[in-house]
């Protein structure tokens, strides 16, 4: 991404690690230089291991917080293209649901709300990140898939 924009380092730097309480633990280099999950290389440390769990562009702010504060029971899929059927117009359970290219997959149930579609996992999901793949099955056949918003 750096030699895609010019003097990037000098438009992101200096922006604020915080907690998910709001309070400020350090600088960061600037937003893009991180991802939802990451651990290592963060310049600040902790006495226990710290994760970045949200990204705030906006403010070039990142938010660390511990493993747990990544897992979430929901998300939401933009850009849906589905193949198996035009529309799903009802819940549809017993979905698997991968977000990672090697992923397993997990039970879900989703429904489609307009041009995005829910997720609600059978059980906690760890490191949801806005821009990973989710795609959708149900048994071995492909219904579709999006971006993680």
């Amino acid at each position: 991404m750096k030699h895609k924009v010019e003097d990037l380092e000098d438009k992101v730097a200096g922006g604020n690690f915080i907690l998910s309480n709001g309070m400020v633990v350090g600088q960061h280099k600037g937003y893009p230089f991180y991802t939802i999950g990451q651990r290592k290389g963060l310049g600040v440390a902790f006495g226990e291991p710290m994760f970045v769990t949200q990204i705030l562009p906006e403010s070039n702010t990142v938010v660390l917080g511990k493993a747990e504060e990544l897992e979430r029971k929901e998300a939401m899929v933009r850009n849906i293209n589905l193949i198996k059927y035009a529309s799903i117009e009802e819940p549809m359970n017993d979905v698997i649901t991968k977000i990672r290219y090697k992923d397993a997959g997990m039970l879900s149930t989703i429904v489609q709300e307009k041009d995005r579609m829910r997720v609600v996992f059978d059980h906690n999901v760890s490191a949801i990140a806005p821009g990973q793949s989710a795609v959708f099955y149900e048994g071995n056949d492909l219904l579709g898939g999006g971006f993680l918003v």
